[in-house]
């Protein structure tokens, strides 16, 4: 079991070892190569914006920062192509 880590002012943080253990854990569950991505150009762009945000992002945001035209279709399409990324 881990020792609760000990700050400079003397007090213990539990918390700080629970969550080195989860994420240990989780660490072992992703893949050593990261999955191909599907073929088609916006992939890696779509990645792209993600990397260059701050913030949350919606299909709508993806979609305005591909230079697609804000229409439905394209939003649904964007919103597709983000659900098939997850």
């Amino acid at each position: 079991m881990d020792r609760p880590r000990v700050g400079r002012e003397g007090r213990t943080f539990p918390h700080l070892a629970i969550t080195r253990k989860t994420v240990t854990a989780l660490a072992d569950r992703f893949p050593a190569v990261p999955p191909d991505l599907p073929e088609h150009p916006d992939y890696p762009r779509i990645l792209g914006v993600f990397n260059d945000a701050t913030g949350a992002l919606r299909a709508r945001d993806v979609c305005e920062a591909l230079d697609h035209e804000l229409l439905s279709k394209n939003i649904e399409g964007t919103r597709a192509k983000l659900k098939r990324l997850v």
